[in-house]
C-alpha cells in the first residue's frame, strides 16, 4: 500500500491507496449490473405471475446458497487470493447474466429458470461477499478505516441508486429485459477486470489445515463476542422484518399506479438516502457514543418503513425510503468497523462469510418472509407490521446487548486505533 506521506488526512484519503480504488471500481460495476437485473427480474417475474410470493421466492433462490456454502467460501476467502475469489465470482454473475438473456430471448413464460439463475448468483455472491469484505481493511491501515468504509458504503449506494432507475427506465424503455440483461454481462465483466487489477499480497502466515475446527472458527468467534454478535445479529432481525424492497413491485404496480419507471425511482430512492449519509460521515466520521447511534438509527429504519408502508403518494414513499436508507448506512459504517477492526486478518474471510448470512437472511430471505407474510395479508399490512417488528427489535437489544449500547468512539475515525474504547469486556 501506499499512501499520501505524513500530510494531514483529507476526506478522500482512502482513495490514495490504489488497491482501494481498484476494489470499488470493481463494487461498483458488479452492483450497478446486479441491481439493474433485479429490477428487471422482478418485475419480468411479477408480470409472468402476478404473485407477492413469487417475488419473494426471488430472494430465498438467492439466499440457499449462501446457508450452504458459507463455511466453504469463508475458508476459500482464508486460503486463496482473495482477489482471484473476487474475479472468478463476478465472472460467476457474468455468465447468469447471460443465462437470463438467453431464457429471455427465449420467450419463457415459467418462472423456473429463472428462479435456477438466482441460485447461480447466491452461489457467485457466497464467494464474492466475504472475500471482498475481508480484503477491504488489508487496503488501507486502520487509522484511515472509518473513511473507507464511509466511502466504500458510498460507491455501494452510489451503485444502487443508478442500477435501479436505469434498470427501471430501460426496461419500459425497451419494453423487455433483455437490454438489462445485456448491460448487466458488460458491467459484471468489468467488475472482474478490475478486480484482476488487484496488487495487494497478504503477508504470509501458516496455511490451516482444513478440519472441521477452523471452518467453523468464524462462527465461533462471532458467538464469543458480544459486541460483533450483537451488531451483526440487530441487522438481521431489524432488516429481516423491516425490509420493504421484495414489494416494491407490488406498491409500483398496485398503491401507487405506475410502472417500471415507478418501480426504478422507488429502488434507488433508500441509495439515495444512504449515498447522502455515507459521504456526510466520510467527511464527519463518528467519534462518540457509537453504539448509541447505531441503535437509535435502527429504530428510525423501522419507524421510516412504517411511514412508507401507509403512504400512497410516490413523493413520500420516495422521501421515507431515503430516510430509511439513511438510518441503515449509520448502522452499515458502526458494524463494518465493529466486525473487521475487531477480527484478526487471517480470520477474516470466515467470520466475514458468517456475517453474509447474517446480511442474506436480513436481505434475500427477508424478502421471501415479505412475500409470504405479503401473500396472507396483503402488501399494506406486511410492511407496516415489519417496520414495527424493527422497533420492537431494536428495544429488545439494546436491552439484551449492554456492550454494544456502551461502545464509544470507533477506531477509523482517523486516529490511532489504540485510542479507542471499542471493547466493553468482551475480549
Amino acid at each position: 500500500m501506499t499512501a499520501s506521506g505524513n500530510s494531514r488526512p483529507s476526506g478522500r484519503v482512502a482513495f490514495s491507496y490504489p488497491d482501494f480504488t481498484y476494489l470499488q471500481l470493481a463494487r461498483f460495476f458488479s452492483v450497478i449490473g446486479i441491481e439493474m437485473q433485479s429490477v428487471a427480474v422482478g418485475w419480468q417475474v411479477y408480470e409472468i405471475t402476478n404473485r407477492a410470493l413469487d417475488l419473494g421466492l426471488v430472494g430465498l433462490a438467492q439466499f440457499l446458497p449462501g446457508i450452504l456454502l458459507f463455511l466453504i467460501s469463508g475458508h476459500a476467502a482464508d486460503r486463496y487470493s482473495r482477489s482471484r475469489v473476487l474475479m472468478l465470482s463476478y465472472g460467476g454473475l457474468s455468465l447468469s447474466s447471460a443465462l437470463l438473456l438467453a431464457i429471455t430471448l427465449r420467450g419463457t413464460h415459467s418462472v423456473y429458470p429463472i428462479y435456477g439463475v438466482m441460485l447461480l448468483i447466491g452461489v457467485a455472491r457466497s464467494f464474492s461477499g466475504p472475500a471482498g469484505r475481508a480484503l477491504l481493511p488489508a487496503v488501507v491501515p486502520e487509522e484511515h478505516f472509518q473513511n473507507a468504509v464511509a466511502w466504500g458504503s458510498s460507491i455501494f449506494q452510489t451503485a444502487t441508486i443508478l442500477g435501479p432507475a436505469a434498470g427501471g427506465l430501460i426496461y419500459a424503455l425497451f419494453r423487455g429485459p433483455a437490454v438489462v440483461y445485456g448491460i448487466a454481462i458488460v458491467a459484471t465483466a468489468g467488475a472482474s477486470l478490475a478486480a484482476l487489477r488487484i496488487k495487494f499480497q497478504p503477508k504470509s502466515a501458516p496455511r490451516e489445515d482444513i478440519t472441521f475446527r477452523t471452518v467453523l472458527a468464524g462462527l465461533r468467534y462471532i458467538w464469543e463476542h458480544n459486541i460483533v454478535l450483537g451488531a451483526v445479529s440487530l441487522d438481521l432481525f431489524a432488516v429481516l422484518l423491516g425490509g420493504a424492497v421484495a414489494l416494491l413491485p407490488v406498491y409500483a404496480k398496485e398503491v401507487l399506479h405506475t410502472g417500471p419507471w415507478g418501480l426504478g425511482l422507488l429502488r434507488c430512492a433508500p441509495g439515495i438516502g444512504a449515498g447522502a449519509m455515507a459521504i456526510l460521515l466520510a467527511h464527519r466520521p463518528l467519534r462518540r457514543q457509537a453504539g448509541a447511534v447505531m441503535l437509535w438509527c435502527v429504530g428510525g429504519f423501522g419507524a421510516f418503513t412504517i411511514v412508507f408502508g401507509v403512504s400512497h403518494s410516490l413523493a413520500l414513499s420516495m422521501v421515507a425510503l431515503a430516510l430509511v436508507g439513511a438510518s441503515d448506512m449509520v448502522s452499515v459504517v458502526i458494524r463494518g468497523v465493529l466486525v473487521q477492526l475487531q477480527t484478526p486478518d487471517e480470520m477474516r474471510g470466515r467470520v466475514n462469510a458468517v456475517e453474509m448470512i447474517f446480511i442474506g437472511a436480513s436481505n434475500e430471505f427477508g424478502q421471501f418472509e415479505s412475500g409470504v407474510t405479503a401473500a396472507w395479508l396483503g402488501g399494506v399490512p406486511a410492511v407496516i407490521l415489519g417496520g414495527i417488528g424493527s422497533l420492537v427489535v431494536t428495544v429488545l437489544w439494546a436491552i439484551l446487548f449492554p456492550d454494544l449500547r456502551g461502545v464509544d468512539r470507533l477506531a477509523g475515525a482517523g486516529e490511532p486505533a489504540r485510542e479507542s474504547t471499542l471493547s466493553s469486556g468482551d475480549d
